[in-house]
């Protein structure tokens, strides 16, 4: 089994997944606050995002034919990255479950206090339009650092949407039981890790064209087989941003207490 088949599986996996459990705990709100006719245009607008998704991929390919070039390609997976490390991080501040079902309700009241089937439409199409366009730039990605669309990478793909058709009417009949917390901790930190792996990706595109400069380190066949690059430069970088991830995260982690604290505090006053 190729890291391409594994990677591309992996990845329309969790996004799918994630597109999915939005669809149906919104579902599933609506049922409960009486508005299920509305659900139509849910499942609508996810359609039509879907399709505005592979549209997106086209025109994608279309504009980034053409001459091979090592600069536009480290700048392509560096913008991967950063979409990687921002939905881990949310996917981390999201773990709690009671915060996502918080998020989850406002979106879905947002939508209804519109009164319009158009508003839980387009909500459901940005909610799966997100995940498309980002699916689309992580597998285009994927396939650059793979050294191509191979048909590892194809089977990964057609694998993963069988498995989400799947998925998708075991979710609808459970969703309001899945174990979100787990999920989330788990994707986030896979996201994370792919993350740090393109920098490296990126940054070794740079190298090639004497962008950066290449120190080796000992140890290179090493950090080569687990498929990072094995320069001090890409792993000076990635230290970097690791470390600030872990000190944004522990920021965010210390804002969140405090805001809770402050509204124990304020209860009793009331």
């Amino acid at each position: 089994m190729s890291s391409a088949f594994v990677q591309a599986a992996v990845i329309l996996l969790r996004e799918g997944l994630e597109a999915m459990l939005v669809i149906a705990a919104l579902a599933g709100y609506l049922t409960k606050v009486g508005a299920g006719h509305r659900i139509k245009a849910l499942y609508g607008g996810a359609l039509v995002a879907v399709a505005a998704s592979f549209v997106a991929a086209w025109l994608f390919a279309v504009l980034n034919s053409g001459d091979h070039s090592d600069v536009l390609e480290g700048f392509i997976i560096l913008l991967a990255a950063a979409l990687m490390l921002y939905v881990s991080g949310w996917l981390m501040v999201k773990q709690d479950p009671r915060g996502w079902q918080d998020y989850l309700a406002h979106k879905a009241d947002q939508a209804l206090s519109q009164d319009t089937v158009w508003a839980v439409g387009a909500l459901a199409f940005f909610a799966v339009f997100r995940e498309g366009a980002e699916t689309v730039l992580f597998i285009n990605a994927l396939a650059k650092t793979e050294g191509g669309w191979s048909a590892g990478l194809f089977a990964g793909l057609a694998a993963a949407a069988v498995a989400l058709a799947v998925l998708f009417y075991f979710i609808n009949l459970i969703a309001r039981k899945l174990p979100l917390r787990p999920l989330f901790i788990i994707t986030s930190a896979f996201l994370f890790a792919m993350a740090i792996k393109f920098i490296g990706e990126a940054v070794q595109e740079f190298q090639e064209q004497a962008i950066i400069t290449v120190t080796d380190v000992s140890g290179s066949a090493f950090l080569t087989a687990i498929g990072l690059n094995p320069t001090l430069e890409a792993l000076s970088i990635q230290l970097l941003v690791i470390l600030f991830a872990l000190a944004t995260y522990s920021v965010v982690q210390r804002n969140n207490r405090l805001m809770r604290e402050d509204r124990a505090a304020a209860r009793p006053a009331e």
